[in-house]
């Protein structure tokens, strides 16, 4: 495709282009390198040194920056929790844009909200549920299924989805209201495996999580420095060792969500071999923070699993880099200060905001302080995510792919406040740090909705995304690391 793209332009004489973006280092999941981008009709049309490029109607000055494929943030969350309507899709993906991030996965329930009162909604209506929310959003988006009800009619509904262009299903093993037994695991990954589609899986034992929660209650532990005793590591590496037991007997694609500690990552490195059955990621916060927030920040950060030691923090890094887990989400949650500021963490929600947070912060964390190079970042945040679930279009800065990019200047610093957050969260965990790098313009489908840092585009520019079943290719290490 490439060839043939190049060789158009130069065949046919095309003298004009929509936008050529030049002068700028253009940064793949291999390679960075300083060259220019030519877009025609959302699509990228030829990359080279600008002299040989078609003229263009508009150029845009890279100078100073990096030239990235928009980030694919493949776990959020918006517009689903009963009583808060916090994050609507028009907030979320304005904040997603403005963070440079071009695509989102979000979730398709078992109705319109992850209610599991009406019985008589299904994952079909869930769907239609989100792709109505196409109006709403500045950036492309696609959907998992959730599948939450342990019945017959749940596993009926996976074809339709699939057939609706939603090719991954999201199913919880925990102490949550929407979890699962392992039976119902067992019949589902066998038919998502029958439909070659990709089973992503929430693993804490719940009986562990349950009994530490009693535990702590009892003993009226309501401070949130408790919090994490209430889903310890070894629970969530209980539920990762069994839910990838049964990946490997019934030969699903298996993708573990939000992995947050050393111990959870190792039984995903000792059924993973070469990556191509079995993948996982981290999020954000696992890779910027450490457990003494809930002691400086309360109830603020309570997300599931907690948030850990420093030695996991480490482990994350270390599993990023051996390829145990290829990439890095924010499994970002809206909610106002007021639902989750609480006398008792027990009675706070799971859940913190921060898509439009997590480049920057991501780039201060490995590239700045770390010394991980920038391949590195667009294998874990662009690339990766893109291959993992069915999004060939994106995550890539091929010619004839989607024009989804972002300049990026690697050198402006800036402070995280929730005061600047696009989204309707009112605050923010990351609030007050300080990160070197900024993402100025952002493109979607070679329409500018970021430049110079603010918001210009309208909502309405995404669209859903139908995604393809992923092929997974093998995978041992992430590419140039450091």
């Amino acid at each position: 495709m490439t060839k043939q793209l190049n060789n158009s332009y130069a065949l046919f004489g095309l003298m004009v282009v929509e936008t050529v973006i030049a002068g700028g280092h253009l940064v793949t999941a291999t390679t960075v390198r300083q060259t220019s981008i030519a877009i025609d009709n959302g699509i990228i049309v030829s990359i080279g040194n600008e002299e040989v490029l078609p003229d263009a109607r508009r150029r845009i000055d890279a100078t100073g920056q990096l030239i990235i494929p928009g980030v694919v943030d493949p776990h959020v969350h918006i517009d689903e929790v009963p009583g808060n309507r916090a994050g609507t899709y028009e907030s979320e993906t304005a904040a997603a844009a403005l963070g440079g991030v071009t695509t989102v996965l979000d979730f398709a329930w078992q109705g319109t909200d992850r209610s599991i009162a009406n019985e008589n909604s299904n994952l079909y209506d869930g769907i239609e549920h989100k792709k109505a929310k196409a109006d709403q959003a500045y950036v492309d988006y696609g959907l998992h299924g959730v599948l939450h009800r342990d019945d017959p009619e749940t596993l009926a509904q996976i074809d339709t989805a699939v057939d609706a262009g939603v090719t991954s299903f999201k199913l919880f093993m925990s102490t949550y209201d929407v979890g699962v037994n392992a039976g119902f695991l067992d019949r589902a990954f066998r038919h998502i495996a029958d439909r070659n589609a990709v089973a992503i899986v929430h693993t804490e034992e719940p009986a562990v999580c349950t009994a530490q929660l009693d535990r702590l209650r009892e003993a009226g532990k309501g401070d949130a420095i408790h919090y994490p005793d209430s889903r310890p590591d070894y629970a969530e590496a209980m539920g990762a060792a069994a839910a990838l037991r049964l990946a490997d007997e019934t030969g699903v694609k298996y993708y573990g969500v939000h992995t947050s500690c050393r111990k959870a990552a190792e039984e995903i490195e000792r059924f993973r071999r070469d990556g191509s059955r079995i993948r996982a990621e981290t999020c954000t916060h696992y890779t910027v923070l450490d457990d003494s927030v809930y002691e400086e920040q309360g109830t603020l950060p309570i997300v599931a699993p907690p948030i850990r030691t420093d030695d996991d923090r480490e482990a994350m890094f270390d599993y990023l880099e051996k390829g145990t887990l290829s990439v890095v989400s924010t499994d970002h949650v809206v909610y106002h200060r007021a639902f989750k500021e609480v006398e008792n963490w027990w009675n706070s929600p799971y859940g913190a905001n921060s898509v439009q947070w997590s480049l920057p912060l991501f780039h201060q964390e490995a590239v700045v302080e770390r010394g991980y190079s920038y391949p590195f970042l667009v294998s874990v945040m662009c690339t990766n995510p893109a291959e993992t679930f069915g999004l060939p279009q994106k995550g890539t800065l091929e010619p004839g792919t989607d024009a989804d990019i972002v300049l990026f200047d690697p050198n402006e610093s800036q402070t995280v406040t929730s005061s600047r957050n696009a989204s309707n969260a009112t605050f923010s965990i990351y609030e007050g740090r300080e990160v070197t790098g900024t993402v100025t313009t952002t493109l979607v489908r070679g329409r500018v909705i970021v430049d110079d840092g603010e918001l210009v585009g309208s909502a309405g520019t995404g669209s859903f995304v139908d995604r393809d079943r992923p092929q997974w290719e093998k995978r041992t290490t992430q590419t140039a690391t450091r």
